[in-house]
């Protein structure tokens, strides 16, 4: 493997693990009350199904774990947030713009867990190890 080709399966595993892991500490947070004085939202709430989806989300996306489907369920959770708490669906301008709004977050993890998606977990994730792991049926084979 060339060195360029080791930096980019480094790079695709440092994202996916540190958008993962930010992800899951903002979840941990809403639904935990970790590193804050806020009130944990109601079960069943959109806040608390949201922070559900940061929490589980964001540690399957760390391990690599059904990685392609737990980042499309995160990447439309941040166009959800973006929407409705950022954009509020204002046409005017310029609260359209995440630098005038506040989104960027949004967005930028929106961007990230869809590239997630589009590329996968990378060799390096519990995914890449389960195709790679031979099957009971392949070993008893001749």
């Amino acid at each position: 493997m060339l060195p360029l080709q080791r930096l980019q399966v480094l790079a695709h595993f440092t994202l996916r693990v540190g958008a993962g892991g930010l992800f899951l500490f903002h979840g941990a947070q809403k639904l935990l009350g970790w590193l804050t004085t806020k009130a944990p939202p109601d079960v069943g709430s959109q806040l608390w199904w949201g922070g559900l989806i940061e929490l589980l989300g964001g540690a399957l996306v760390v391990l690599g774990l059904a990685t392609r489907p737990a980042a499309l369920l995160a990447a439309g959770t941040m166009a959800v947030a973006y929407a409705q708490f950022h954009w509020k669906f204002a046409l005017t301008s310029p609260r359209l713009f995440p630098i005038v709004n506040g989104g960027e977050l949004a967005v930028l993890y929106g961007l990230v867990f869809f590239f997630l998606f589009a590329h996968g977990p990378g060799p390096w994730s519990l995914d890449a190890r389960r195709r790679a792991a031979p099957k009971a049926s392949d070993a008893a084979r001749p």
